[in-house]
């Protein structure tokens, strides 16, 4: 995304989430290491970082490498290999890391300058030609290891462990075909694109859902979110093509009215406060809400007050649909009729 769209604050939950895999207690195995590693960036947008996961309780488990703007350029294309670096050790040891690089836009134009003061010759946009090189070297050293892999190599220690990398890129003008942004969607298993329209009308995070795509499909979900949250994507995009129509004429059949009320309520939904990770089993039951249709009476402006209002009710009186999702990682229609029941109940209060 652009600048000031959110990228770092997106991070910095993802950091933040984290801490439920192993209670932040860095010796505990479970616990997904971060290394967060910021390239050309200000300082005090470090500084800040550090600072609210410090606040969050997150800085146990967290390594923060720093290149910062006023840094040398070589010693800003380099921080992010020493970032693996270290990630990869905790791999070795058969450990979950999850490493941000924020951001590889940056990183290339400090690689860029480096390279022309060696008077190597330039390419496309300047950079040299070995630009696409440079992130595919870095992020094919995230991976998942075998888990007999100390039969196969003895200087692992351990096998299973794995990395996971979030590499941030800037884009200009919202331009996702500039060349360094293209480079890094061919290497990555999909994007999350953040676009400033969204973000200046309040929706935050500003994850534009027709952009942004996963190439691993729902390998990354667990079956239950994979069920619930299927059609959302659709919906979503059906919203966002009827919406431009709707402003233009206000005769609109019931078929489209639908689906904008279905998509100003989804989009209301997906809303969320800034480090305040949700747990995976209140996502699932509040998506159910937007997308089974429950809530497609409910004023907009009414639905962030019904989500809090839900999953209270949710955990006092039916904490096992919650702990069921958990568990199975999946939805069973009694836990649907009764996060119905739990829908009806509510939404008198907010007539």
């Amino acid at each position: 995304g652009d600048r000031q769209t959110g990228k770092t604050a997106l991070l910095t939950d993802t950091i933040i989430s984290q801490k439920h895999s192993g209670g932040g207690d860095p010796q505990n195995p479970d616990q997904v290491i971060c290394v967060y590693v910021a390239m050309g960036q200000k300082q005090s947008t470090v500084v800040d970082v550090v600072q609210k996961l410090e606040a969050n309780g997150a800085m146990p488990y967290t390594i923060v490498v720093c290149a910062s703007a006023n840094d040398e350029a070589s010693m800003q294309y380099l921080a992010a290999y020493a970032g693996t670096t270290m990630a990869e050790r905790f791999r070795d040891e058969g450990r979950d890391v999850v490493i941000m690089y924020d951001d590889l836009y940056k990183q290339a134009l400090a690689y860029r300058q480096v390279m022309l003061l060696l008077r190597r010759p330039p390419g496309r946009e300047a950079f040299p030609g070995d630009v696409f090189n440079l992130h595919s070297r870095l992020l094919e050293r995230s991976a998942r290891m075998a888990d007999n892999a100390p039969e196969i190599n003895p200087r692992y220690k351990k096998g299973g462990g794995s990395i996971t990398a979030l590499p941030v890129v800037e884009t200009q003008e919202g331009d996702v075909s500039a060349y360094i942004p293209t480079n890094v969607i061919s290497i990555t298993d999909g994007q999350i694109f953040l676009e400033s329209n969204l973000f200046n009308a309040g929706v935050r995070p500003a994850v534009n859902a027709g952009i942004s795509v996963s190439r691993v499909g729902g390998a990354a979900q667990i079956p239950g979110m994979k069920k619930i949250a299927g059609g959302m994507r659709l919906d979503l995009a059906n919203y966002r093509e009827l919406q431009a129509f709707a402003q233009f004429g206000s005769d609109l059949d019931k078929g489209t009215q639908d689906v904008l009320t279905r998509g100003e309520r989804l989009v209301e939904i997906l809303k969320q406060g800034q480090y305040v990770p949700m747990k995976v089993q209140d996502q699932i039951m509040i998506i159910y809400a937007g997308t089974c249709g429950g809530i497609d009476e409910l004023a907009v402006n009414k639905v962030t007050e019904f989500e809090k209002v839900y999953l209270a009710y949710m955990e006092d009186n039916y904490p096992e649909v919650g702990a069921g999702i958990l568990a199975d990682k999946k939805v069973s229609d009694e836990h649907k009729s009764k996060m119905d029941e739990a829908i009806a109940a509510i939404l008198p209060q907010f007539a």
